[in-house]
């Protein structure tokens, strides 16, 4: 699927994230890299053979602070 000189991350490594954008919709809140990843602002993704990855936001997201 890549081809950037440095190839990007499969979909199926661990780093899979740091592939290139390809398409960038925030106003939907999703962005499709340039390994076939399908990836949501809450962290959710979806692999090209259909695979779901759950959101896997760090505990400091969650937290919410009152003032």
């Amino acid at each position: 699927m890549c081809q950037h000189q440095r190839p990007c991350p499969t979909a199926d490594s661990a780093d899979r994230e740091a592939a290139l954008l390809v398409a960038h919709h925030p106003e939907q809140g999703w962005s499709l890299l340039c390994n076939g990843v399908l990836l949501f602002e809450d962290t959710g993704e979806i692999l090209p053979d259909g695979r779901i990855i759950a959101p896997h936001r760090s505990p400091a997201m969650d937290v919410m602070t009152a003032a």
